[in-house]
């Protein structure tokens, strides 16, 4: 029995024979001490009840110690299945599973051992990820909100340690970061505009700032710049602020500028007295947001020119009467250049007495003798064309009376000094002199012309130019009338003479003066001209004088003075129209007797 239980290997066999030598030898021992059948069976019995209590407690030590394995095996198994759905590793394959039937249970146990510790350290590491990401998330979070970041401690049992899950983390920590790089780009571009528009207006830029936020100011280096909801909005109303007084000053500007122009046009004033506010005007040119120069708006700036305004606006009433007088002298100007008569309730003497007597506004007066100067200023830009024609005209009248004179001279044909130069004067003169019945009917043709299209009288010095030239060919005509009559008489006393002569002989011509100068009234000039002396009567005291515009403007409007002298320099008849060219028949008798032939 003893055998049996000991099992048939080589250890149960060698504890077989160990025992059986043993039992020999209590035998022999209770024979040599004289024990009875009955007491050595009773003793065999109690030794088999011992040993049989020792394998049933060594079973139960066995049995508790596979349970135990069993049960750390299992809690293994569960520890693995946890970290791996913590985790997130779906492709691990647990070694227990595959070798349960292969090998014991501490073989499965020391197996499935280096896993779980391979797991575990992964999870620590995932674990220090996640809390890293999650510590910036939370102070990003922090730094958006305002509140700063609160850590937070990661519990196993919330936690999702998988690489989704940490992929997300990830991304939310980009787009986190992301939105933090736009927001202190924006926080910097605020602040930058709020700079700039401080200093236009000339106002702190810390303080503004620091009532936002002090991480704004440049001084605050140890603060991170602040980037949460509520910096943005105070610097965006800031801004709104800042532009809205930007606004409020340029228009303020402006209106005070307005001024200032309006009295530097009223009164004269000179470029270097405008110069000093050159910087401040240059401003009004730009666009609102063009507008960035420090101080370009800034108080001082305004008060400098209101200042500037209060103390022309002093001095306006003083110099106003001297602006109305003046302005009033360059109209009646204009109306002298063009002839015309200038309006007579704007007069120096009409607008002198109204000034001092304190019933009509200065500036009233100016305003009005402005418009007067631009009402003469488009006249005279419609009348330009007529008038060029006038002067073309009247100097051909010049050369007329020149030559008129010019032939009277009965030393004219003498080699003396200048000579020469008159009598290519007077060759031009006959050419042109010619031409003027055809100016005078171009001249009333263009005048109709520009009569019907204003729809009112071309006048000049108060008279219609029409009836000038009218006047004019009627006066010609007469006086070419008068000088027919005269040669007609001439040639009967010349016959009458003749007749004397062959009845009661020639007499002696009277001795002829050689002195150009004392006889005929010329004075020789140092380029060698001979410059007649003022026009004598023609040929006969009844002969009509010739009227023309300056002859009109003489005896119509004694407040001018006559504004053209006769020229003794050549004329550029090159600048005649070809229209006035025209070549007409000499007029009976216009044209003086040719020089003689050398």
């Amino acid at each position: 029995m003893m055998t049996a239980a000991f099992g048939s290997n080589s250890i149960s066999f060698h504890t077989s024979n160990t025992c059986n030598t043993l039992l020999k030898e209590l035998q022999q021992l209770w024979t040599e001490i004289g024990e009875t059948q009955a007491d050595k069976d009773r003793m065999l019995m109690e030794l088999e009840r011992e040993c049989l209590e020792i394998y049933r407690r060594k079973v139960d030590e066995a049995t508790n110690a596979k349970a135990c394995l069993h049960q750390s095996i299992a809690s293994m198994e569960a520890e693995v299945a946890m970290l791996i759905a913590a985790l997130g590793e779906i492709n691990i394959n647990l070694p227990v599973q595959s070798d349960k039937k292969a090998k014991s249970l501490k073989g499965q146990l020391a197996s499935v051992r280096p896993l779980v510790e391979d797991l575990k350290l992964k999870k620590e590491e995932r674990m220090k990820q996640f809390a890293d990401i999650k510590s910036q998330i939370e102070k990003i979070t922090g730094e958006i909100s305002g509140y700063g970041s609160s850590m937070s401690v990661l519990t196993l049992e919330e936690q999702d340690l998988s690489v989704r899950k940490l992929t997300e983390h990830q991304s939310k920590l980009r787009a986190l970061k992301k939105e933090k790089s736009e927001r202190l780009q924006k926080v910097m571009d605020y602040a930058n505009e709020v700079h700039t528009l401080c200093g236009v207006l000339n106002i702190d830029f810390g303080q503004t700032v620091s009532d936002i936020h002090p991480s704004l100011h440049e001084s605050s280096m140890g603060l991170v710049t602040n980037i949460s909801d509520s910096t943005l909005e105070g610097l965006d109303q800031a801004v709104l602020k800042l532009k809205t007084e930007k606004k409020f000053r340029l228009q303020k500007l402006k209106d005070v500028t307005g001024s200032l122009f309006e009295l530097w046009n009223l009164m004269d004033t000179s470029k270097e007295e405008k110069a000093s506010f050159l910087r401040i005007t240059s401003v009004l040119g730009l666009s609102e947001s063009e507008i960035v120069q420090p101080g370009a708006l800034s108080p001082e700036t305004v008060q400098q020119v209101s200042a500037e305004v209060e103390r022309l606006t002093k001095l306006k009433t003083s110099r106003l009467k001297e602006l109305v007088l003046k302005k009033r002298s360059e109209l009646e100007d204009m109306c002298c250049k063009i002839h015309i008569q200038p309006d007579q309730s704007t007069a120096a003497e009409k607008t002198s007495a109204l000034i001092d007597s304190g019933l009509v506004d200065p500036c009233e007066l100016l305003a009005n003798i402005e418009a007067q100067i631009c009402k003469v200023k488009d006249e005279a830009f419609s009348r330009k064309e007529i008038m060029e024609r006038i002067d073309r005209w009247l100097a051909a009248c010049d050369e007329e009376k020149w030559l008129e004179d010019y032939n009277l001279d009965h030393n004219r044909y003498s080699a003396g000094r200048g000579a020469h130069i008159n009598l290519k004067r007077a060759e031009r003169a006959r050419i042109m002199i010619n031409k003027i019945p055809a100016m005078v009917d171009n001249l009333i043709s263009k005048t109709l012309a520009w009569e019907e299209e204003k729809q009112k009288l071309f006048l000049y010095d108060g008279v219609r130019l029409v009836s000038i030239l009218e006047d004019y060919k009627q006066a010609r005509r007469l006086k070419e009338e008068e000088k027919k009559r005269a040669r007609d008489q001439k040639k009967l006393q010349d016959m009458l003479l003749t007749e004397k002569e062959s009845i009661y002989g020639s007499k002696p011509s009277p001795r002829r003066s050689s002195s150009f100068r004392n006889q005929n009234g010329y004075r020789a000039y140092g380029n060698g001209s001979v410059t007649p002396s003022p026009r004598r009567n023609s040929v006969g005291g009844a002969t009509p004088e010739l009227l023309t515009p300056r002859s009109y403007s003489g005896r119509h409007n004694g407040y001018f003075k006559e504004m053209r002298r006769l020229s003794t320099a050549p004329l550029n008849f090159v600048a005649i129209p070809k229209e006035d060219t025209m070549s007409f028949s000499s007029i009976g008798g216009s044209e003086p007797e040719s020089p003689p032939q050398v």
